[in-house]
């Protein structure tokens, strides 16, 4: 640009003061008028100068875009976690599927064998504050290293429950891992956010809830194939030590590749929402005010009460399954864990395909509200065609309802950590899970009273009557 036209009355045509123009930071251009005066022409400085100044300036003075990277050692650990979420998701309905076996084995009420599944929900509320508190003072490591570690603990304690009279080492065992599952059910969306970039987010959080409904699908599948009904308690107890034995070297196995594998974070942040966030708790960091600021967030309240009553039937349908299949079907013990296992493979596709359309579309209340209705007409259908004899329709009504209702679970998760950020999202995550295990105790206690005393029927009925409850969310 033309930064003006000095005129010189003195100046001779000849002459050349280009050493004063070199002491400046621009380049300057001279042209003779007639009339003797020159006109000078100062150009921008050189690029090159320009980048030195550039340099030079403190970081305050220029804006960075922060350094971001995606490490192929993300899939590594959402592998890990999964694994280890899905023994412990196993060793929960484990009992349950076959709950007429383990109550003739350990001469025990229906009540005492759903104690087995109910205690995990149980331990889970009060011990859920000090673990989000852990996870976020302490890391990923340490909180997964103490749910993995505890799992391997509770599933070797199983193995010296085998024996008619031993009810109450293996309800210790159980409770062992109730405590691993409080360090890990709050984890999924914790390592999708520090490990898996924008875009992988919500596919990352489904895959790791993914785990955790695998192993229900599992623990639904395998318990009625290694342990089947029979009169001799013997050979019963032979068929249910190679089960807890089975468990037991899974978890040490993968307690060994936690150690080994998991870190808090990776070198560089994924994502530029991560690379502002501080690596560690605020100095100011307080975990009572965040957890009263969640309660302050009316979105999430409202979230709380309806991902609350969703994963709560969910957790009563599967811990009642035997006892509802069996008193219509007597002797389908093996059919009766298909069934589980369809109902669970279903929602594990839900839940792919949820965590994919999030991903794209973001949509996250209209889509938690398509599915909260879907998964309550899926409920209904379940309900009365029970006692229709036909085990076909069952695995059909079952799969329709576990694709909407389990396939809930990421959808509550990625929403909750949406609407709360910059809140920790173990905090978030944790609050969700601890309103789902108080609904799924209200739920199995009152659901199994009604199966018990009148028929399944009724006890499905009452689990109908609470999906409406969500219409506040709209």
């Amino acid at each position: 640009m033309v930064a003006g036209e000095l005129l010189q009355e003195h100046a001779r045509p000849g002459s050349a003061p280009c050493e004063a123009a070199e002491a400046d930071k621009a380049e300057t251009q001279y042209q003779d008028l007639a009339n003797g005066a020159i006109h000078v022409t100062v150009a921008d400085a050189p690029q090159a100068d320009r980048e030195l100044e550039n340099e030079a300036m403190l970081p305050s003075e220029r804006s960075q875009t922060p350094q971001t990277r995606l490490y192929w050692r993300r899939f590594v650990v959402l592998t890990i976690f999964s694994l280890y979420s899905l023994v412990n998701a196993f060793q929960w309905i484990q009992y349950s599927i076959i709950a007429n076996i383990f109550m003739h084995y350990y001469s025990v009420s229906s009540v005492m064998v759903d104690w087995l599944s109910v205690v995990y929900m149980v331990a889970y509320v009060p011990l859920i504050f000090p673990a989000t508190w852990l996870l976020d003072r302490k890391g990923l490591r340490v909180t997964a290293l103490l749910g993995a570690g505890l799992n391997c603990v509770g599933a070797w304690l199983k193995c010296a429950s085998v024996g008619p009279h031993l009810f109450w080492v293996t309800m210790v065992a159980q409770i062992v891992c109730s405590v691993a599952q409080v360090f890990i059910l709050g984890l999924p969306s914790r390592i999708a956010s520090v490990w898996f970039g924008p875009k992988e987010v919500s596919t990352a959080c489904a895959t790791a809830v993914l785990g955790n409904q695998l192993g229900v699908a599992i623990g639904f599948l395998l318990p009625p194939v290694l342990v089947p009904n029979t009169p001799d308690k013997e050979l019963m107890g032979r068929n249910i030590s190679i089960m807890f034995y089975g468990t037991a070297a899974v978890s040490t196995l993968l307690f060994i590749l936690t150690v080994i594998v998991i870190q808090d974070r990776p070198p560089l942040p994924p994502s530029q929402a991560q690379a502002v966030l501080p690596t560690g708790p605020a100095e100011d960091y307080s975990y009572k005010k965040s957890i009263i600021n969640l309660f302050r967030n009316k979105p999430f309240l409202l979230l709380l009460i309806s991902y609350g009553i969703m994963t709560g039937s969910f957790y009563s349908v599967s811990t009642l399954l035997n006892q509802m299949i069996i008193t219509h079907h007597p002797g389908e013990e093996l059919n009766t864990g298909r069934i589980g296992l369809t109902l669970v493979v279903a929602g594990m596709v839900g839940s792919i395909l949820c965590g994919l359309w999030l991903d794209h579309t973001k949509t996250y209340k209209m889509t938690t509200l398509i599915v909260y209705v879907l998964s309550f007409i899926g409920m209904l259908v379940f309900t009365f065609t029970l006692d229709l004899q036909q085990l076909l329709v069952v695995f059909f009504t079952a799969g329709v309802l576990g694709f909407f209702m389990t396939g809930y679970l990421p959808i509550g998760f990625e929403f909750g950590v949406e609407i709360t950020y910059p809140e920790s999202e173990g905090t978030s995550s944790g609050l969700l899970n601890a309103f789902a295990q108080v609904f799924g105790i209200i739920f199995t206690f009152i659901q199994g009273m009604l199966t018990t005393d009148y028929n399944p029927q009724a006890g499905n009925i009452f689990i109908c009557t609470y999906r409406p409850g969500n219409r506040t969310k709209s």
